[in-house]
């Protein structure tokens, strides 16, 4: 999930389409930019940008991605069937994500 205004996400385009490229055959993976300015999903979390996520073809459990930001960090997790062990932990506020801004809130 991303933002085109966020200057992490457009770092982290080639990465992600390298990605995308590396399973454009796989008949279980799909690799997909969701634009979290043009869509909302009700049950879907994000807090800041960019926000990585698997979503298990199974219909499992969710698995949100902290781990390196890196073309072998993705690839060992999307080998490994998105992995929670492989999955990194979340990012303190301060690290590099940026922070969602609710358009919703009225400015004071």
């Amino acid at each position: 999930f991303y933002a085109p205004w966020c200057g992490h996400c457009k770092q982290l385009a080639p990465i992600w389409d390298q990605l995308g490229e590396k399973f454009a055959d796989s008949q279980t993976v799909v690799i997909a930019k969701m634009d979290s300015t043009a869509n909302e999903l009700e049950d879907v979390k994000v807090q800041s940008f960019p926000t990585i996520k698997c979503f298990p073809k199974n219909g499992g459990e969710v698995v949100d991605y902290n781990g390196e930001r890196d073309l072998a960090g993705f690839t060992k997790f999307m080998e490994a069937g998105c992995s929670k062990d492989l999955a990194g932990t979340p990012m303190d506020e301060d690290e590099e994500d940026e922070e969602v801004v609710d358009s919703d809130k009225e400015e004071e």
